[in-house]
């Protein structure tokens, strides 16, 4: 029925000599233009995509590109996916839905993409890991991505002789060193439960297999095996913060930090934003969470933050790949990063922002690896089990719990993995 209705409104269109479209997978059309529609989930970004659409449309004749940033993006997304009425190109971050979407085969194989060769190895691995099962193909083109790990006043640092810690024993007498000078070492906004995620993720990346999750699917791995030393670190830090950690927002303790109230937020780049609206001036800088006791084992905590995807009914492909190459030219690419500090997946000389000077070294190296978090499933608010947790701090009832709620949540998908493993 609704491919019928729109089909009348289309035919009416075209007669009426105004448009011509063809909906659900269809090609578009716009003044004899090919027409590639983006939808992206980075509404914070909106400033830079309006200049990307307005560039690309006046540089090509044949090609019209529409960019839109929804509030609450994924949900409209979603809606969209239901009715059949998909954009070209999605614009979605590394993380469960990026999975649902590979599962559910509405992604297009870009393995012929002429641009793969460019993108650093470390990022298409991190796609291919988020994979439920195993599945030949290249579905995402990994554009940038974000670091988390602790930023830190460098001024405070310097005033005070503090050096770097590269271990988790060296930070504890940091921690240490900082409250005998009666200053909070962490700001904690713990009121927002998802900013609990952020030192959980940079914990966890090193402390517990990458593919940890995959692995509890599969009946190879519990969680109250693999990250009872994380939960016992998260709980470790809060000696070091603010007494009522709850009490405060993610706003809260940005501006804290920004005002010098602690020395240290655990949190990932894209507070840098927030934290410099209050002080434009500080002087930031961050290092990798030293979660190890051994320097070598510790990586850093950087995901990919955005990503581009064809649709598997788009009907013009090679229009949505010269969008893409176009989003990907270096000048383009490093407009996002002075845009949103972000780290660009693609090779190549590009400057970061000085609040990631620390953390040049593994980016450069590709010591990197993926949030636990992009594995779990939104259902599970796995943000406010650790919350609870560490009001309570019992660590064995926390991880029995992580694990019953983990197959309650992930029933289906266990029950498929599974199944996959047993027939390859």
């Amino acid at each position: 029925m609704l491919r019928k209705k729109r089909s009348i409104v289309l035919a009416a269109a075209f007669l009426l000599g105004v448009l011509s479209l063809t909906g659900c997978g269809g090609e578009r059309k716009d003044q004899g233009k090919t027409v590639i529609e983006l939808v992206h989930y980075k509404p914070e970004a909106v400033s830079y995509f309006e200049e990307v659409e307005k560039e690309f449309n006046q540089s090509h004749k044949d090609i019209t590109l529409k960019i839109s940033s929804p509030n609450d993006a994924m949900t409209v997304l979603k809606t969209r996916f239901i009715r059949e009425d998909n954009p070209d190109i999605i614009g979605i971050g590394g993380e469960f839905n990026y999975s649902n979407f590979v599962d559910a085969d509405m992604l297009m194989d870009v393995s012929d993409f002429d641009g793969l060769d460019d993108i650093k190895q470390k990022y298409l691995d991190i796609n291919e890991n988020l994979k439920f099962v195993p599945k030949k193909g290249v579905y995402g083109i990994p554009y940038m991505s974000n670091a988390a790990g602790i930023l830190y006043n460098r001024d405070m640092f310097e005033e005070h002789g503090w050096n770097i810690p590269t271990t988790w024993d060296e930070l504890m007498v940091l921690c240490e060193e900082i409250q005998k000078a009666g200053i909070l070492p962490f700001y904690m906004g713990y009121k927002d439960t998802w900013t609990c995620l952020s030192p959980w993720n940079s914990i966890a990346s090193t402390l517990a297999e990458p593919t940890v999750c995959k692995d509890v699917n599969k009946g190879d791995a519990t969680f109250q095996e693999e990250y009872r030393e994380v939960a016992e670190q998260m709980k470790a830090l809060l000696k070091y913060g603010p007494k009522d950690f709850v009490a405060y927002s993610y706003n809260d303790a940005c501006t804290a930090f920004a005002r010098g109230e602690s020395a240290m937020y655990i949190i990932g780049s894209y507070a840098v934003p927030q934290i410099q609206s209050v002080n434009p001036d500080m002087n930031l800088d961050s290092f990798v969470f030293p979660a190890s006791n051994q320097p070598e084992e510790n990586v850093l905590t950087s995901g990919i933050d955005l990503q581009f995807c064809v649709m598997k009914d788009c009907p013009n492909k090679e229009a949505a790949y010269e969008v893409i190459r176009f989003l990907f030219k270096d000048e383009n690419v490093q407009a996002y990063m002075d845009n949103q500090n972000g780290v660009a997946c693609k090779e190549g000389d590009f400057t970061l922002a000085p609040m990631l000077d620390g953390m040049k070294e593994y980016i450069r190296e590709g010591k990197v690896t993926d949030y636990q978090d992009h594995f779990y499933p939104s259902e599970m608010a796995v943000d406010a089990l650790i919350q609870t947790y560490l009001l309570d701090g019992n660590t064995d009832e926390f991880l029995k719990k992580f694990d019953r709620e983990w197959a309650r949540y992930n029933r289906d998908l266990i029950k498929k993995v599974q199944d996959y493993e047993a027939k390859h």
